[in-house]
């Protein structure tokens, strides 16, 4: 049977729609999901990877994916293989990804931007013995680097065709793909976090993860997106869910070859977009005629200044929620799109449907709302653990309930608000300095965008707060605009919050998922006062 179009209505009130989306019956599996949207909307075009001109029906995708599949086993590829995957958004990724879930096999998403060393982790790690890798890539097995990884295969893909992978697809024929019978709770992922401190930990997900986050992003507003747009990495879980979450709608999928700021609001009205990730590095970008004429019912935001929400609204003329997700439990908290008097709140809202929350304390009890706790998600569909990490298991998910490592408060209306990094505070004097916090004061300033705090080691204060700055175009790093910095912080922060220290740099270090890598930030030196401007003692360090 197919799945139900629509689920839920807009004119529902979030609870009603939580409870219909959570009495829904979910498909057996992602290759299920594909078959019923193709059995009903066959000739619709289910993606479009528009950079290049390419689209394909939602038929077509199911007989790519059944092609694929058989060219996997036919490449040695059985139910439970691990197969390493790095190619950037062209239609192949998404293709092994469907294949390798409908023959039950699983993918290993490489980031393309991963070093040979990285990319080394993820497949030792993983235990993948095979590996789909694009020609334009090829400098990561660069020496020595193939020859000893472990693993049983290479097949590239090329720009002209002629890759391994496209002359074992193109031998292979649909009808020779295995079927095996799957669950839910299969596993079809291996997916790395984005390793902001240390080596990233790879997430096993499960068709259950997928599936419930797809429905979850599809239905939970009752709204109807025809168009959706993707322009992060598919090595990255969000066009994933963005996939499916296109499948449930019987929508289509805009896929753009990576991100741009400068682009993104024209793609918006170009493509006629109904749903999107909108990154706050658009707004830095100058004004144009075309900022409000597009067609965006919702668009998701993740840590967007609050200052900067209603503006954004305004000029952009779309809705924009906050939500908030991790790898480990995909959709985790979501604004209800009928919150308005929520704009500017900087609240990430309430708990998704199939999701429920706590905030504890230190000893694990619970916090009264107001106060500050870690968040802990639960539900079905959440990860099953980190893969080849029993202890980091065991430390992050405890009794169904996995523990984010973020500190949030919750008000009386059950609204959440992120405070910050459990581990991601300066501690000066004895007093908690919440990064997060300081960050988001710094960054409504014009002059900034982006900016990264570190702790420095001090004698007297135990630590001090550092500032990493990027600027906006055209402005002048020099103390002027660290004097003006310091007025503007003062006037909105605790004087303890204040940073002592300023240092300049072009670009931030960044994670696969192109969050803000304060490790490589922390490790570029051992003395961070040198390079910086002594905000205390006037001088450059």
């Amino acid at each position: 049977m197919a799945t139900p179009v629509p689920l839920t209505r807009p004119d529902q009130d979030p609870q009603t729609r939580h409870a219909v989306i959570e009495a829904a019956e979910l498909p057996a599996s992602i290759p299920d999901l594909l078959d019923q949207a193709a059995a009903d909307s066959a000739d619709k075009i289910l993606w479009n990877f528009f950079d290049a001109g390419i689209t394909a029906t939602y038929a077509q995708v199911r007989d790519d994916a059944l092609l694929t599949g058989a060219a996997l086993h036919a490449w040695g590829v059985r139910r439970g293989d691990m197969v390493a995957v790095m190619l950037p958004n062209i239609p192949q990724m998404p293709l092994v990804w469907l294949g390798l879930a409908r023959i039950g096999a699983v993918i290993v998403p490489v980031n393309s931007r991963y070093s040979p060393r990285e990319l080394r982790y993820a497949i030792e790690n993983s235990g993948a013995r095979r590996l789909i890798i694009h020609s334009d890539l090829l400098d990561t097995l660069k020496g020595d680097m193939a020859g000893t990884l472990p693993l049983d295969a290479i097949a590239t893909v090329s720009a002209d065709g002629t890759g391994r992978w496209q002359t074992m697809t193109a031998a292979a024929r649909p009808e020779d793909c295995p079927r095996p019978a799957l669950g839910c709770d299969d596993l079809v992922n291996i997916q790395y976090t984005s390793g902001t401190t240390g080596m990233p930990k790879g997430c096993m997900l499960s068709h259950r993860y997928w599936l419930t986050t797809g429905m979850i992003n599809a239905w939970r507003d009752g709204h109807r997106f025809a168009r959706i747009l993707a322009t992060t990495p598919f090595s990255y879980m969000d066009p994933q869910w963005l996939l499916l979450m296109t499948m449930y709608q019987r929508g289509t999928l805009m896929v753009g070859a990576k991100q741009s700021a400068s682009r993104f609001s024209q793609w918006l009205v170009e493509h006629k977009i109904n749903f999107c990730l909108f990154p706050e590095a658009v707004t830095k970008q100058p004004p144009a005629p075309h900022d409000a004429q597009n067609p965006v019912v919702r668009a998701n935001i993740y840590g967007v200044r609050a200052s900067a929400h209603a503006s954004l609204e305004q000029r952009y003329g779309l809705t924009a929620r906050e939500a908030f997700g991790m790898t480990e439990i995909g959709s985790g908290l979501y604004m209800p799109m009928e919150a308005v008097d929520m704009v500017g709140s900087g609240s990430c809202g309430i708990p998704t449907p199939f999701r429920k929350s706590r905030l504890i304390d230190d000893a694990g009890n619970d916090v009264a709302d107001g106060q500050i706790g870690e968040l802990l998600i639960a539900g079905p569909g959440i990860f099953q653990g980190y893969y080849g990490k029993p202890d980091a298991t065991a430390e992050a998910l405890r009794d169904g309930w996995f523990h984010t490592g973020d500190l949030f408060r919750r008000d009386a209306q059950g609204y959440h608000y992120i405070v910050g990094r459990k581990k991601d505070m300066i501690r000066r004097s004895g007093e908690n300095i919440a990064c997060r916090e300081v960050e988001g004061v710094l960054r409504d300033m014009d002059e900034i965008e982006e900016v990264a705090l570190v702790p420095v080691k001090d004698d007297l204060r135990g630590e001090e707060v550092k500032a990493y700055l990027t600027l906006s175009p055209g402005e002048t790093a020099d103390e002027t605009l660290i004097d003006r910095i310091s007025e503007y912080a003062a006037a909105r922060l605790a004087s303890f919050k204040m940073p002592r220290y300023f240092e300049f740099i072009d670009t931030m270090p960044r994670t696969t998922s192109f969050k803000v890598a304060k490790s490589e930030l922390q490790k570029a030196r051992e003395d961070h006062r040198l390079g910086s401007f002594d905000r205390i003692d006037r001088t450059w360090r």
